[in-house]
Order: C-alpha cells, then structure tokens, then sequence
C-alpha cells in the first residue's frame, strides 16, 4: 500500500520547524507506525537523506518513549494504546499520516519528533519516591498490604509516563501522570510514611512545569496504561491532606 507521510522536521529547539512529505510505496497494513518510520529512513538514508528522528525503545508498549502526535491525537486513533502498537489497519484512511512531536509547552522539541521529556522527571525527583532504611532486604511477608490496597497501587503504578496526557490536555496539564503517582505510593505502606511531604513536593513542581487541569478528560482516552480520571482528583484530594494535617509527615 501506499502512504503519504507528512512529517515535521526541525533541527533543533531554537530553529523554525516545517512539515515535510514523503511517500512510502511498500507499507502493509500489518505495519506499525514506527515500522513505517524504519522502512522511510531506510528510503531516506539511501537518498542520502537526512532520516527522522524519532524516540523509540521496547516497541511493546511498555517503554512510553515512542510517543508522537499522529493526525492531530497522541499516539494515534486507537485510544489507550502507544504509538509503537499503532497499527495501519487502525486507520480509517491510513494514505496520509501527518506526524509531529508531542504537543506542550513543557516538551520543548529536540529535533524532529523527538520531545524534552524531563519536566516528568523533574515530578518524580521531587517526590515519586520512598525513603528506606539501607540494609538487608526485609522479609516479603514482613509488611502486611491488604490485597485491595496492593491491586489499586498496581493498577496507577501502570503509568509508563509518555507524556500522552499532557499534549492531549488544552492547558498542558500533567495532573493524570501525577495523581497515578500519589495513589500509587499512597496505598503502600512504606509510601504512607512521607505521604504528606511528597504531595506536597509533588504538586508544587507540577504547578511549576505544567498547566492547570482542564477538567475535560482527554488524557484518560489516550492514556495507554488506561489511569482512570480518579488519579487526578487524587492530586488536589492528597495536596489538601497535606494542607490540613496537624502534624505534618
């Protein structure tokens, strides 16, 4: 089959980006759209082409670093799945593919579609962690976690921080990626010992890099481990624990 790709190229941050278009003429459906990617820097290449840059690593949905803007959707027109498990069968008219990087004031581009990812980071350094006593590793059955709890830690653990959620949001917002990371830790219990200060910590890089929360729900359509829109009324319900607690943890 043949696909009409209209790629972004930029060079770098500060440099004016402009879409490109290109033909590949031996695309199969059963492709995936960084497959098509592969087989267009393989035409390029041998053009003596400058390829396109793009992010990839597992390419089984698990990694989060593939992910790009495709027709205008984060990752792609099949909600909650990756770039990397996008397939050409997916598309209603898979001719034409218009590619860009994720779309958001805290993902500066890199080069082509290739995106600055580091403001998730810089959430998870403030606070998406936990403090233990270095030592011997204790025994798996010597701190109790009721099975509800351990599920619903497990399931906004999920969370591979692609960044989907912020390009899907109108204000940038990263409110979904960060709530995953303040249930998650919440229901554990060695999370529960600096709950307060990591809301706290939290919230207040995320304020710093993103924007505020539209409320419209785009992020959970797109968001490939499916985090319900639960994780984000988690951050203001967490950050005002934190807020109101006698004593501070």
């Amino acid at each position: 089959m043949r696909i009409t790709i209209e790629a972004w190229r930029q060079s770098d941050h500060d440099a004016a980006g402009r879409f490109e278009t290109y033909t590949v003429d031996d695309a199969t459906p059963e492709m995936s759209l960084l497959e098509v990617l592969d087989r267009l820097n393989d035409h390029l290449v041998e053009q003596d082409e400058e390829p396109v840059a793009f992010d990839s690593d597992c390419r089984e949905g698990v990694c989060g670093a593939c992910g790009i803007m495709v027709n205008g959707r984060p990752h792609g027109p099949v909600p909650n799945t990756p770039s990397c498990r996008q397939h050409l069968r997916h598309f209603p008219d898979a001719a034409l593919l218009r590619l860009e990087p994720l779309r958001a004031n805290a993902f500066p581009v890199v080069r082509d579609l290739v995106v600055d990812r580091s403001a998730l980071d810089r959430v998870i350094e403030a606070g998406g962690h936990v403090g233990m006593d270095a030592g011997q590793a204790t025994d798996a059955d010597g701190t109790l976690v009721p099975h509800d709890s351990s599920e619903t830690a497990l399931d906004f653990a999920a969370c591979i921080g692609c960044g989907a959620c912020v390009a899907a949001c109108p204000n940038g917002a990263a409110h979904l990626f960060a709530g995953a990371k303040l249930v998650h830790l919440a229901e554990l219990t060695y999370g529960r010992q600096e709950r307060g200060r990591r809301a706290r910590a939290i919230t207040g890089q995320m304020e710093h890099d993103f924007g505020p929360c539209s409320t419209y729900g785009e992020c959970t359509e797109v968001c490939p481990a499916g985090i319900p829109l639960d994780a984000v009324a988690a951050v203001n319900r967490e950050a005002l624990r934190a807020r109101f607690r006698r004593k501070p943890d």
